[in-house]
């Protein structure tokens, strides 16, 4: 059986794909990934033996200002639907599936291939948040407030099909005639289907009941990563207290250009050494002091077992790594989900989220300091026991043997 994953998005939304096509390899299958043509993200696939088909610009480009060429919205999206619709028709077969998730047009066109080629498509989302329920409202779009004083999440939901349609609706439908599909009138609901999965951990990210929608909770899908991490880091780690490690992953921070140095002193009011991740940012210190340590793209299995706190933006794959590993979190949300990472890291008592998303060596000494201390300590390693990991491995199954229990 032929396999064919599917998203466009940054690292956070490549890895669990990753994780789920290691796993539906050991089973026999198939497997294809249809992903943006990043290094990193090609880089891991590749190392994992994971056949890839890079698909659109790259996402680094895009989000740091450094794409080849200004488009507007309307055509990037008819552009997305259309490339991941080619991509994913000519690699999915009848009777096999598609697994899309990342940016909607791009889900989308993964739906419409799925379609028109006769695979089985589900649609997964990576937090609860992406999925209508009574209990949390729909992220909004800055171009689509939503009513002013409008408060109910339902309403705001059935808004939200509007929004999604005016976003996205002309091109999803112009695509579809282009292919022979018919058109639909509630985009989001067509292509998130009537049975979405949710790859979170059921503890860390639980999909809250009751629920008006079937959803199918697998657990986060999680890749156990071997790579020893650089001689130089691990030098670093060796030569005194576990340090703070501070990353923003795929946030460009374009508003933040002192966030690394922001961090490296409230660390410092602490007493505490700093590993700095640069990421999409390219974080830097200012001072280049003897206690920070810059790194790029590093195991961080293995790095935040060896670290006191993590401060992060809040991306799902970073929180959840750190739930898992058992360590202190300081979240400076940033965009979409985020918010929703920081409640849920204060709300189980394993650290502390940031307000907003300008942290000052103030506001951020602050937060490392309700996450330092040993209640946040031992309530992250008590958490960090009850995360699964097994949730691509039940996913695997789930879309192998569709009719298992």
């Amino acid at each position: 059986m032929r396999v064919v994953l599917s998203t466009y998005g940054s690292r956070g939304d490549v890895q669990p794909l990753a994780a789920l096509a290691v796993h539906l390899r050991e089973r026999g299958a198939q497997v294809r990934v249809c992903a943006p043509p990043d290094e990193e993200s090609a880089q891991r696939l590749a190392a994992l033996g994971v056949e890839t088909v890079p698909v659109g610009e790259s996402v680094r480009a895009l989000v740091s200002g450094a794409s080849s060429a200004p488009v507007d919205f309307p055509s990037r999206v008819a552009m997305l639907v259309g490339q991941f619709h080619e991509a994913v028709a000519a690699v999915a077969e009848p009777g096999g599936a598609v697994v899309a998730t990342g940016l909607f047009p791009a889900v989308a066109g993964a739906q419409s291939a799925a379609e028109r080629v006769g695979a089985r498509f589900t649609y997964v989302a990576l937090q609860p948040t992406m999925l209508p329920s009574p209990h949390h409202r729909p992220f909004e779009f800055p171009s689509r407030p939503y009513p002013a004083g409008t408060t109910d999440n339902r309403e705001l939901w059935e808004h939200n099909i509007l929004t999604m349609n005016a976003l996205f609706g002309e091109q999803v439908n112009a695509h579809r005639a282009s292919v022979g599909l018919p058109g639909v009138v509630n985009v989001r609901d067509h292509v998130f289907t009537d049975r979405p999965w949710l790859a979170t951990d059921p503890l860390l990210a639980p999909w809250p009941q009751p629920a008006e929608r079937e959803v199918v909770q697998t657990g986060a899908w999680l890749l156990p990563d071997e790579r020893p991490l650089p001689a130089e880091l691990s030098a670093f780690l060796d030569a005194g207290e576990p340090p703070v490690y501070v990353g923003f992953g795929s946030m460009p921070l374009h508003g933040a250009p002192d966030a690394g140095q922001v961090a490296v002193e409230a660390a410092r009011a602490h007493g505490r050494r700093i590993v700095l991740a640069r990421g999409w940012a390219d974080l830097a210190p200012a001072d280049g002091g003897d206690d920070c340590c810059t790194v790029g793209e590093v195991n961080q299995q293995a790095l935040f077992g060896r670290v006191v706190a993590v401060v992060h933006h809040g991306g799902a794959g970073t929180t959840t790594t750190a739930a898992l590993t058992g360590v202190p979190q300081v979240v400076v949300p940033q965009i979409v989900d985020q918010p929703y990472w920081a409640e849920r890291v204060a709300a189980l008592g394993i650290g502390a989220a940031h307000d907003g998303p300008a942290a000052t060596v103030d506001s951020l000494s602050a937060a490392l300091e309700q996450a330092l201390t040993p209640e946040v300590a031992a309530r992250a390693a008590e958490v960090a026991g009850g995360i699964r990991t097994d949730g691509a491995a039940a996913a695997a199954g789930l879309l192998l043997d569709p009719a298992a229990p």
